[in-house]
């Protein structure tokens, strides 16, 4: 069905240049559209950043759909066999930039959710959509500052699905229940400078760091504890620079830019001791800044891994299996007032990347499992819901 109301909405957000935090429109234009389907919707706007919270209904459960709208540059033309921003489909493929990260999955929530209240305009529970311009970029002003909004008001979501490109190898196979939290450090190792023939006269920061980092890379950072969810802790060095470029200099300071990956097994507090600590040993003379990207966060197996399970199931046939891997995403952020959020999405092989598509089908069956989805939930939650009448009898 290459024009499917999912995909005609597809269209017109991949059509829009929104390359972050730019949302060019896209929001606009779904708020429109949900707005007709009874939702109320508000801008929480911030610093340039776009930023839509829109809900429908009262009471609980609140089932919430989020993503972002705005999307990364789409670099060398000459690498894309069609316009980046050019909605094409060939052979069965939809290609755009955003497609799959995330616009596809959008569009396929906004128009499952038009689906939904047509056949059950009295619901039960609330339904909403987070939409923000600000994930691709610095991810502060945009999800980050919807949740502190939402907190203040003490609003909490009982039920959240992101729809982020989640899928490996066909649609549906993968639901990530966490993500791992990022910790980034910027090390400055303090020597002296000195003539690289008279080294008694100064202190190479190069020469202190290598055992330092050979001892970093050798630590089991999570104490030998397994985790059937998350892959292990990982410690990774991305930049490391000293030296002004002569030859006959030794350098007097060199900076060490690194980055933890870590599960729930390990804390930010044990992981900045345990390399504090090895400075310490190594008697090195250093200056170090932490930054915090996110916590790890992790939905153990309960009603929204069950039922949105079984609506993959349901629509596709594949049984999906739990993942938390990748890199981070805003349920770092949802999580502070969501107890159960995952993330379900299209096939994530090209995101990013130049080309970047997905299956047209997929689209189609991603809106029908986010449709079947709410209707789990909302049936589970109050058995008083009609769904062959589309009535709520509570």
């Amino acid at each position: 069905m290459p024009n499917s109301p999912t995909v005609q909405l597809a269209s017109e957000l991949v059509g829009r240049v929104s390359i972050t935090p730019d949302d060019a429109g896209c929001q606009a234009l779904i708020a429109k559209r949900l707005a007709v389907a009874g939702f109320s919707c508000e801008w929480l706007n911030k610093n340039g950043v776009t930023n839509l919270w829109a809900v429908r209904g009262s009471g609980k459960p609140l089932i919430c759909f989020a993503g972002h709208t705005d999307v990364v540059p789409p670099g060398p033309q000459e690498l894309w066999k069609t316009s980046p921003f050019t909605p094409t489909i060939q052979d069965g493929m939809f290609y755009g930039r955003g497609i799959a990260d995330m616009k596809g999955g959008v569009a396929a929530f906004v128009v499952a959710l038009e689906q939904f209240v047509r056949s059950y305009p009295d619901h039960a529970g609330t339904l909403a959509v987070l939409l923000t311009s600000d994930e691709e970029g610095d991810a502060v002003d945009g999800t980050a500052h919807v949740v502190e909004v939402l907190e203040a008001r003490h609003q909490t979501i009982d039920f959240c699905v992101i729809g982020e490109p989640s899928s490996k190898d066909v649609l549906g196979d993968t639901l990530k229940n966490g993500r791992r939290g990022s910790l980034n450090g910027e090390l400055t190792i303090h020597g002296v400078q000195g003539h690289i023939a008279y080294p008694h006269g100064a202190e190479n920061p190069i020469h202190a760091v290598v055992p330092f980092l050979a001892e970093l890379l050798a630590v089991d950072w999570d104490g030998g504890k397994m985790n059937i969810y998350f892959p292990p802790t990982s410690f990774q060095c991305a930049n490391i620079h000293a030296g002004t470029g002569a030859t006959n200099m030794i350098p007097g300071v060199l900076t060490l830019q690194f980055n933890f990956r870590f599960s729930t097994e390990s804390s930010v507090a044990s992981l900045r001791k345990q390399v504090e600590s090895l400075l310490v040993k190594h008697r090195i003379r250093y200056t170090l800044h932490w930054n915090l990207s996110g916590e790890p966060f992790l939905t153990t197996p309960g009603p929204l891994i069950e039922q949105v399970g079984a609506a993959v199931q349901e629509i596709t046939g594949v049984t999906p299996r739990l993942a938390c891997d990748g890199g981070t995403s805003d349920g770092r952020f949802i999580a502070r007032i969501c107890p159960q959020l995952l993330e379900l999405g299209v096939r994530n092989a090209t995101i990013h990347q130049a080309n970047e598509c997905v299956m047209v089908e997929d689209l189609n069956k991603l809106t029908l499992i986010y449709e079947k989805a709410v209707e789990h939930l909302l049936s589970i939650s109050h058995n008083c819901l009609d769904f062959n009448k589309g009535q709520n009898h509570a």
